[in-house]
């Protein structure tokens, strides 16, 4: 499992847009929930084969600015080898690293 987390100058559905069209890997599900007065939160989740673990890799996204700026969270999991060892040839990271990328021109502090 790897994890990624920062904060944007976009809205969260900008987020969710500039994702989906810069990941290369296959949308599964997606939602996102008006909580009135400006806020909002949206899930994506997405799965991609790594051939490096002869394995499917679940990213899960999350963006939300309930508390102001825009927090992005990427967390990638399902991306070790086998059953005991968790060792991934960094896939993980890869794939959560990946929305950090695109995004990298709106990160704040």
């Amino acid at each position: 499992m790897s994890e990624s987390r920062f904060k944007v100058s976009l809205k969260p559905r900008d987020v969710r847009e500039l994702v989906k069209e810069g990941l290369d890997a296959d949308l599964i599900h997606e939602e996102s929930h008006d909580l009135g007065d400006g806020k909002e939160i949206g899930t994506l989740i997405f799965e991609k084969y790594f051939l490096r673990v002869k394995n499917r890799v679940a990213l899960v996204v999350i963006a939300d600015n309930i508390y102001g700026t825009t927090e992005v969270r990427a967390i990638s999991t399902g991306s070790s080898e086998g059953m005991i060892f968790k060792f991934d040839w960094g896939a993980s990271d890869d794939f959560a690293g990946s929305v950090e990328r695109i995004l990298s021109e709106y990160i704040v502090d």
